[in-house]
């Protein structure tokens, strides 16, 4: 075995033993997706995530950025945390996308990634190398898939060569030159069922999706007032969302991840909506610090638990959102307004109305507003671009 392919089966021994599931190499070179980046940026596409827009030339071409970067590292960690379907799930665990409902995946691969790193630069001593996870520009999952780790699915997701799509991504990139693995091949074929089941029509074809339309946008990333077109569309999800997954063929028969860094939080199966609608700052911080739910902040989080509340119609939470039309904060208690008009009754409305005759806040006034008179749901949905 040349050298060089002899690294690269102890690289992939150590991961296994680390805990970083399957490893590959790929080779770090300009993206084969720059022209496909660029439309779906020109379309508007990214959203608010302004920031896709100022890392796309660093992104597309590594070598910019890392001009020392020869080879990298992909590593593709399964994460599946349970048996069963979500919907028979505790708590609020079936609100949550399944790869939050543990420890923050972030410090547990950058460790993992750091230790085989460090067993690298041991093994080719003077090698430049860095760790990345869902951090910098770095399109990962093409990345993966020029690794041989899999393929693009049409939902974006990369899936893994023997199935199963619930993986977490992270590279080491290297100087050092290393033999690449083979490219797995598309076996997506003619299903579309991914597309046929998104909830809000996200996946306009394809490979390409519309982030104001996802529920993992919109729970996660967006920062003001959803929509209120699509407040229902969030159906159950207060953080993220599995549905493509979910339907797709080649998750069916894939074992949970047996790895404990993954194991559900049992807090989760006993906390509820009503509690999430009562999260202020100080509860909020202490109780997801170090975890992904801390990504959407406070008033994320409680902003999606009251629109779940109206769309599950959750008695105890829609009891909580009287509360919250006093929050300090306006996005919370607008949501708040809109989450008791929908749950309908005189009372529900009279406090409400009492809300915004105390709101002092123009922007969450004229909200509160809308939600009373039914504009905020009475118009058509946006059309599909």
């Amino acid at each position: 075995m040349p050298a060089g392919r002899a690294l690269v089966a102890r690289l992939k021994e150590k991961a296994a033993a680390l805990g970083l599931g399957t490893l590959g190499v790929a080779p770090v070179a300009p993206s084969d997706h720059a022209a496909a980046l660029r439309r779906w940026l020109d379309r508007g596409l990214a959203s608010s995530m302004s920031w896709m827009e100022r890392t796309a030339i660093d992104s597309v071409d590594l070598t910019r950025r890392f001009p020392w970067a020869k080879s990298a590292l992909v590593a593709a960690v399964p994460h599946l945390p349970y048996d069963g379907a979500r919907d028979a799930q505790a708590g609020v665990v079936p609100h949550l996308a399944r790869y939050a409902l543990g420890p923050d995946y972030h410090f547990t691969l950058r460790a993992r990634l750091t230790s085989l790193m460090e067993f690298l630069g041991r093994e080719a001593p003077g090698t430049t190398s860095r760790v990345y996870v869902d951090t910098g520009p770095i399109l990962e999952r093409e990345l993966a898939a020029r690794a041989g780790l899999g393929w693009f699915g049409k939902s974006t997701n990369l899936i893994l060569r023997g199935g199963d799509s619930y993986v977490l991504l992270g590279e080491i990139l290297t100087s050092l030159l290393l033999p690449p693995d083979e490219p797995a091949p598309d076996r997506c074929g003619t299903c579309t069922a991914c597309i046929d089941d998104c909830p809000t029509g996200a996946i306009l074809e394809p490979y390409v999706v519309d982030s104001s339309r996802c529920i993992s946008y919109l729970t996660i990333e967006h920062r003001g007032r959803i929509p209120a077109a699509r407040e229902r569309d969030l159906g159950e999800w207060i953080f993220g969302c599995d549905i493509c997954q979910e339907v797709c063929p080649w998750n069916r028969k894939i074992a949970p991840a047996r790895d404990p860094a993954f194991i559900t939080d049992p807090r989760l199966e006993h906390e509820t909506l009503a509690d999430v609608v009562r999260l202020d700052d100080a509860s909020f911080a202490d109780r997801f610090a170090g975890t992904a739910l801390a990504r959407t902040r406070r008033r994320g989080m409680v902003r999606n638990a009251l629109i779940v509340a109206a769309n599950t119609g959750d008695g105890p939470a829609l009891d909580a959102a009287g509360g919250a039309l006093a929050d300090a904060d306006p996005i919370v208690r607008s949501t708040a307004a809109g989450t008791l008009v929908r749950a309908g009754g005189a009372g529900n409305r009279r406090r409400v109305e009492g809300a915004l005759r105390a709101e002092r806040d123009t922007d969450t006034a004229a909200a509160i507003e809308e939600a009373l008179d039914g504009r905020r749901f009475d118009g058509p949905r946006d059309p599909v671009l």
